[in-house]
């Protein structure tokens, strides 16, 4: 308990976002390179990958038990999940006759367990991020790819000579949020139009709403991170500090009410925010 209040300490020392209720720790053996993949929109269940993105498992939080999903390769890696939490939209990776990596794009319903391959043997899957109205955004040869109404468009809001990681689609369709590589988070409309420059530590960002944005800020020494906090950003300029240096938080995902992210160590805590 003093471990928890030590985090929650944290938020005295930026600007309130969020007010947050409590943190715990969720009874998941820690696992060495565990981290959360995503976390369903009512908050009812997590989704938990190994370091590598390899294999799926979901933890349900009333029942406390975990069921695997997929055991293949790259599973983990950026997984969609539907407004209703009803379905999973994934990648697993394989080695093709041909000695290259190639990735089938998987839909599973978690009610009736049914698997359908949307897309077979792609060579590019990297970042796919999914809205429900069809927009999809991947990054491929550095740059963004939006497929949005049957039509596909390559994207460079910041220039086509920087290298882009890490998009995501707002909740509503009409933003787009992405990383600079070696600059920071931008957030701009859907077509790339109009960027504006979020922060250079607003990693791995996650959109918790329409207008606001949680991420985590890490520190390495060049071969090893030796920290990670969680914070929340707003289009709007606001910053707030979820955690503080005691525990390397990273990874974070947010749901209603609900902010879940991963300890370096595999724990996986939950924040109840409002």
């Amino acid at each position: 308990m003093l471990f928890v209040a030590a985090c929650l300490m944290s938020l005295a020392a930026s600007a309130q976002v969020l007010e947050v209720a409590s943190m715990h720790k969720l009874p998941i053996p820690a696992q060495a390179e565990m981290k959360v993949a995503g976390v369903s929109p009512d908050g009812d269940y997590i989704l938990l990958t190994s370091g590598s993105n390899k294999g799926l498992q979901r933890y349900d939080l009333a029942s406390q038990t975990m069921t695997v999903l997929s055991t293949a390769e790259g599973a983990g890696f950026n997984v969609q999940i539907s407004k209703d939490g009803q379905e999973l939209v994934y990648r697993e990776t394989h080695i093709g006759k041909d000695n290259l990596r190639k990735h089938n794009i998987v839909r599973k319903n978690l009610a009736t367990e049914k698997v359908s391959t949307v897309a077979r043997a792609q060579r590019t899957a990297s970042h796919m991020a999914t809205s429900d109205n069809l927009t999809t955004v991947s990054i491929q040869n550095r740059l963004i790819v939006l497929k949005r109404n049957g039509l596909t468009t390559t994207l460079a809001p910041n220039g086509s000579h920087l290298s882009y990681i890490w998009p995501i689609v707002s909740p509503d369709g009409t933003k787009l949020c992405y990383y600079v590589c070696g600059n920071g988070c931008w957030v701009s409309n859907i077509d790339g139009s109009n960027p504006q420059y979020i922060g250079h530590k607003c990693q791995a960002a996650q959109w918790y709403d329409n207008n606001t944005l949680v991420a985590m800020s890490t520190e390495d020494d060049g071969h090893f991170i030796t920290g990670g906090t969680i914070l929340v950003y707003t289009l709007d300029g606001k910053k707030q500090v979820l955690t503080n240096d005691s525990m390397i938080a990273m990874y974070p995902y947010a749901a209603e009410n609900a902010i879940v992210f991963s300890t370096i160590e595999g724990e996986t805590y939950m924040l109840n925010v409002k």
